[in-house]
């Protein structure tokens, strides 16, 4: 009877992104309307997140964990937070700043620049290969706490960008201790990105040394296997 409910919720939270992106895309600085895009994103990335906990929390309650949810559930977790990066490093989160020379110069507002969505990507794409490397041969090669420590900063800063870009205006003409207010605002959405950029990296790092780690024992036993790059 409650076989296919995680995987239900697994599924609608593929939909919820679908909502948040559109949400993201309408946007654009200064644009009437737009305070609601962000507001309705922030909401939907909420609900997306509690879903996450929830399809696996129920998943292990019911033991009714299947490949659908092994492959399904993870994948929504990458479209949520690579989308998101990819749009807050596009053009929808720019503002003009005048003229530099000839060219008009602009800024983004989110702080994420295209060379860190590099990164992140990079890492998943990573990841995603050696495991599965690892597990055609074999071996197990779950998450790891690094890698669910990495999801839970990406989040927060997903949702620290969008409450910052909602609420730019409204912190530069706020004053705390003879300071604007944004300039807190802009610390802290500096401090999570590169919070998360560095708990990326690392946690690629940790995965390659356990993938390396996987192989030398499968020659060891000699369990390895040599597949095509």
């Amino acid at each position: 009877m409650f076989r296919h409910v995680p995987n239900a919720i697994t599924a609608s939270r593929l939909l919820l992104a679908v909502v948040f992106f559109g949400m993201l895309s309408y946007y654009q600085y200064e644009v009437p309307g737009a305070p609601w895009y962000l507001n309705i994103a922030f909401l939907i990335y909420l609900i997306a997140l509690f879903t996450d906990f929830l399809d696996g929390y129920l998943a292990r309650k019911w033991h009714v964990e299947g490949a659908f949810g092994r492959v399904v559930d993870p994948f929504v977790d990458k479209v949520l937070v690579l989308g998101s990066f990819i749009f807050f490093a596009g053009k929808n989160f720019i503002i003009p700043q005048g003229m530099h020379g000839l060219a008009p110069h602009v800024r983004t507002i989110s702080g994420v620049t295209p060379a860190m969505v590099v990164i992140i990507l990079a890492r998943e794409l990573l990841v995603t290969s050696l495991r599965g490397s690892s597990e055609g041969s074999g071996q197990a090669f779950g998450a790891a706490f690094s890698g669910k420590l990495k999801m839970v900063f990406q989040s927060v800063t997903i949702l620290a960008i969008l409450v910052y870009v909602n609420y730019l205006n409204w912190l530069q003409h706020h004053y705390l201790a003879g300071r604007p207010m944004v300039y807190y605002a802009g610390g802290v959405r500096n401090f999570c990105i590169w919070a998360t950029i560095v708990i990326t990296v690392l946690s690629g790092l940790l995965y390659v040394q356990r993938a390396i780690s996987l192989y030398r024992k499968g020659l060891g036993t000699g369990e390895a296997k040599v597949t095509n790059p």
